[in-house]
């Protein structure tokens, strides 16, 4: 297949060169000289346009910012200039609304487009092992299979349009919170004078296990290999989980939920970005405590 792909950040260039790598043609285009540049390092064609990179392809791709420049790029450079038999994929996290907004704008201009937010952060995008989360008809579903199982370890169809995104947010609502009820189950244990190995040894086969303690563990020398042991750099930025979380806040208030774990998780990230943390994995939570 012949694929444009728009977004080559630490996660879509990753995602761009496995699709080279399952067999695809795929045309690259980002903002970023240095992005483009590793892209085309990896075998992409880079084109200086994204209506450049979206014309006469099979499928498009957008791995994007926000949700302000997703519609932007799909209503300026996407919609109307791709052939109306290319599958639009975008796998940006953005909020639910526009997310349907887009793709209502794609199916009444004759495409068939899915929302497909990932989950694995950028060692996973570039192992080829992200979780997609994808929203769309099950028609569309069908055809998008195949081109995120070339960046993915498992796809799995959410429902309707928006709900790739609904189920992103939620995901990393849960994901925010564990993680630091889990650095402060560490930090308890340690002030009451456990080996934090012991205690990792006997949490992660009782009834405290997660996924946050045993696959992704805060604690430098704990574990499986994770940024705490990197001085918390790569994995998952802390100002991109904020991020999610504030997604997730909009979400509650215009469903009327009640998240009282959700509102306090975000305003601890706020705290850990406004302190120059952003760039550090969100594990670095531990730090603070």
């Amino acid at each position: 297949m012949i694929i444009a792909f728009i977004g080559l950040g630490n996660m879509g260039g990753g995602m761009a060169a496995n699709l080279i790598k399952a067999g695809h043609e795929v045309r690259a285009f980002d903002l970023s000289a240095e992005a483009t540049d590793r892209a085309q390092g990896n075998g992409c064609e880079i084109v200086p346009t994204a209506g450049e990179a979206v014309a006469g392809v099979d499928a498009v791709v957008s791995m994007l910012p926000n949700g302000k420049i997703v519609e932007r790029v799909y209503s300026a450079d996407v919609i109307g200039i791709a052939p109306t038999s290319s599958l639009l994929l975008d796998c940006s996290t953005i909020d639910v609304a526009t997310a349907r907004k887009v793709g209502e704008a794609a199916t009444a201009g004759g495409y068939d487009m899915v929302d497909a937010p990932v989950s694995g952060g950028i060692g996973a995008a570039h192992s080829g092992t992200l979780t997609f989360m994808v929203g769309g008809t099950d028609a569309a579903f069908v055809k998008a299979e195949p081109i995120l199982a070339a960046m993915g370890k498992a796809v799995i169809h959410a429902g309707a349009s928006g709900a790739g995104q609904a189920a992103k947010i939620c995901n990393n609502m849960l994901l925010g919170a564990s993680m630091i009820a889990t650095c402060e189950t560490f930090k308890l244990a340690e002030r009451l004078g456990l080996d934090l190995q012991t205690f990792y040894d006997i949490a992660s086969k009782a009834s405290g296990q997660n996924w946050s303690m045993t696959s992704y563990c805060p604690v430098p020398g704990v574990g499986p290999q994770s940024p705490a042991d990197n001085e918390y750099q790569g994995g998952f930025a802390a100002a991109l989980m904020l991020k999610d979380l504030r997604l997730a806040m909009e979400a509650a208030w215009n469903t009327n939920a009640r998240v009282p774990m959700g509102e306090q998780a975000e305003e601890i990230y706020a705290a850990l970005v406004a302190s120059d943390g952003g760039t550090l994995d969100f594990s670095a939570v531990f730090k603070t405590l």
